[in-house]
């Protein structure tokens, strides 16, 4: 295969200007940045869902949906397969796996530059150390500074050989990367027309058959009938907040979807981008307790629970609370704790990326705050469930 394709990549190392090249991605996302998408994205990510929800029809392909997959996916033709036109789609696929493949010798070539980069440098090393012996008039000197002056020179041919081997590949993978971008670039204006005839062709003016579809979960809970003022807005404040940090998964999609691109299409793997989402869905774990809480779903072993009868059951939570509170409460303080000391210092991680860590701490105490208020909002339920309070 390497045979095949050398000639190839010598060719367009010859014909192609020095500017098509696969670049190095050298972006490196801003502490602002991270911290405003994190803020701002969960509220537009609702809004879109919602106006979505309330516009789309069913079984239609979409215009904005097209270019979304066009933007993000289109290197790999995913915008073709969206609309149906699937042997063009194939053509980008073929050319993509050149780029990955002159990406993978590109990174041989590096490889080989550096090995024989240390070589030069060692060699240039021996012949200023022999060529002071011979100097001095050491014995044998003469001919190892013959041979240091032989292995320079071969040194230099690998080094020179070595650099055109990674401008040929370099070339190689941006040739394939700039038709992916040009065919982009005429599909970008071709998406539209293809919209409609993948709507045309797959007749989808037709009536549409409505399916119900009949979903068989947990029994209702009479307690949940039961509420108060306080327990509806701890509710509303669990229920909003789960929600939020739930639209943070679809950051991790695009910041992952970044960096193995970057990684392995331009060999640039990032120094940002798995820290920015272990503390993302570190938050997340702490800020969604209280939504598990609010819809029942944390995990319990309950085959002897579910036994019991549905007032022995509310007994048992309002005992077993004393518990719960044990551990929020001891969160809470100790998670504030933690903030404060970290507020003080500005405290920043030892990473490169050098991210803001009082922020990530703070969540610790808000989430436990959270979590302890449904708790205490479940114990009221619960308690005026016991006291005959079972209706709305």
């Amino acid at each position: 295969m390497f045979e095949i394709m050398r000639p190839i990549a010598e060719f367009l190392q010859m014909v192609l200007p020095g500017w098509v090249r696969m670049p190095n991605l050298t972006f490196v996302l801003p502490h602002a940045a991270y911290w405003l998408g994190l803020l701002l994205f969960p509220p537009l990510a609702m809004y879109l869902v919602k106006r979505s929800a309330e516009h789309s029809v069913p079984g239609r392909v979409s215009l904005p949906i097209s270019y979304l997959l066009w933007f993000w996916g289109g290197f790999v033709g995913l915008h073709r397969f969206y609309l149906r036109v699937t042997k063009e789609g194939f053509v980008y696929i073929a050319l993509f796996l050149l780029v990955l493949y002159g990406n993978r010798q590109g990174k041989v070539a590096r490889n080989f530059e550096s090995e024989s980069h240390n070589l030069l440098q060692d060699a240039q090393f021996q012949l200023e150390r022999f060529g002071k012996l011979v100097e001095q008039g050491q014995e044998g000197a003469v001919a190892q500074l013959a041979a240091a002056k032989e292995a320079l020179v071969a040194a230099q041919q690998h080094m020179t050989d070595a650099s055109l081997a990674l401008d040929q590949w370099a070339a190689f993978a941006g040739g394939f990367a700039a038709i992916i971008l040009i065919l982009l670039i005429i599909d970008a204006v071709r998406i539209p027309g293809l919209v409609e005839r993948c709507v045309a062709r797959e007749g989808v003016q037709a009536v549409y058959k409505e399916i119900l579809v009949i979903e068989r979960g947990p029994r209702p809970d009479p307690r949940n009938r039961i509420s108060t003022p306080l327990t509806r807005a701890v509710g509303m404040a669990s229920s909003w907040s789960g929600k939020f940090v739930a639209y943070w998964s679809i950051i991790a999609v695009f910041v992952y979807y970044y960096e193995v691109i970057a990684r392995y299409v331009f060999n640039s793997p990032t120094n940002w981008a798995h820290e920015s989402m272990f503390l993302m869905f570190g938050m997340q774990y702490l800020l969604s307790g209280a939504y598990a809480l609010y819809e029942d779903a944390h995990v319990r072993v309950d085959v002897v629970y579910e036994r019991f009868s549905l007032r022995t059951r509310t007994v048992i939570d309002v005992v077993t609370s004393f518990f719960f509170f044990v551990f929020t409460v001891t969160l809470l303080l100790t998670g504030f704790l933690f903030a404060w000391d970290s507020v003080n210092v500005l405290e920043v991680s030892f990473t490169e990326w050098a991210i803001q860590y009082w922020p990530v701490k703070m969540t610790i105490g808000l989430g436990a705050l959270l979590i302890t208020l449904q708790g205490f909002a479940r114990l009221i339920r619960d308690v005026r469930f016991l006291l005959g309070a079972n209706r709305a």
